[in-house]
């Protein structure tokens, strides 16, 4: 049980103890369900009283020095060191403190809901719920911090488009902690094979159909009765795409036709096709065509 006199700090919302600056990128209003970002700088020196938080939080060194302090958990005093880019995990309502004796630095945090680690405890391995254990050493996690900074570069790119990608992240996330940072050591199971056709086209179907809409990884998950980190599995194998991958494809051959078409302005294709601008269109289109929107048209 924690004490009333405990701050209880939600790292999502922009508050004097969580974030004395505000934060560089935040995902806050990008329409992300159960994992949450948010990357910002600390000044030299910097301290937050004892608090606790209702989610798991990974936070990462995003600066490029290390970093000394001293962490008092659950009452208990210890030094700590952070390298760049190294990675530490604080469970949900763990009880903690910081004091950090570095110069100004920045710091990039995932903040995971325990729904979502319990929930996929269930599917990915038969308990009931998983227990995070806190991983304090900030050592180097090479895939936490790839999705991490991957995170952060769909939300600078494409920010209202990055539903999709975000969940697929999340799953990635999940799979990651559970057999490497819990309280127990489980065996994951795995669906062989793919989709099969029918789910393959019920769900492909779907994307085509509601093209414009930031759509959700558990949202196609759900159409075949799969959990989301099966569903993206089983998804990939049957089409070598991810499902974010896959709709951006889907999102640029219908740009292709309406371009052909010449009936509607590149704003409004972006707006059709689900793109939040036309520099997302342009952005996305140079990337997987080769050519801008323009140059396509011209080449016709």
């Amino acid at each position: 049980m924690v004490s009333p006199n405990v701050f209880t700090v939600d790292y999502r919302e922009e508050t004097e103890i969580s974030h004395p600056f505000k934060s560089i990128v935040s995902s806050r209003g990008a329409g992300w369900d159960r994992l949450q970002l948010s990357c910002y700088c600390v000044p030299p020196n910097f301290a937050l009283p004892e608090h606790h938080a209702p989610h798991h939080l990974i936070c990462i060194n995003y600066s490029n020095s290390p970093m000394a302090g001293q962490l008092i958990l659950e009452g208990k005093p210890q030094k700590i060191e952070a390298v760049p880019c190294g990675i530490g995990i604080y469970p949900a309502n763990t009880v903690f403190q910081e004091f950090w004796s570095s110069e100004q630095s920045s710091f990039l945090d995932l903040y995971l809901e325990p729904t979502l680690l319990n929930q996929s405890s269930v599917e990915l391995c038969d308990q009931d719920s998983i227990e995070l254990v806190p991983n304090l050493e900030y050592g180097l996690d090479p895939l936490i911090y790839q999705i991490a900074v991957a995170l952060k570069t769909a939300l600078e790119v494409d920010r209202s488009g990055s539903k999709l990608y975000a969940d697929a992240m999340a799953a990635a996330l999940v799979a990651r902690l559970i057999p490497c940072y819990s309280s127990h050591q489980p065996v994951i199971n795995h669906h062989p094979g793919g989709l099969t056709k029918q789910q393959l086209k019920q769900v492909t179907d779907y994307i085509h159909e509601y093209l414009e809409q930031d759509l959700s990884l558990a949202e196609l998950a759900s159409l075949v009765q799969l959990s989301s980190y099966h569903f993206a599995r089983l998804f990939k194998r049957s089409t070598g795409l991810s499902p974010h991958k896959y709709l951006l494809k889907c999102r640029i051959e219908r740009v292709k036709q309406l371009l052909i078409a010449r009936t509607l302005s590149l704003a409004e294709i972006a707006s059709v096709v689900g793109f939040s601008s036309q520099g997302h269109l342009n952005y996305h289109f140079k990337r997987l065509v080769g050519v801008t929107p323009k140059a396509f048209v011209r080449q016709q």
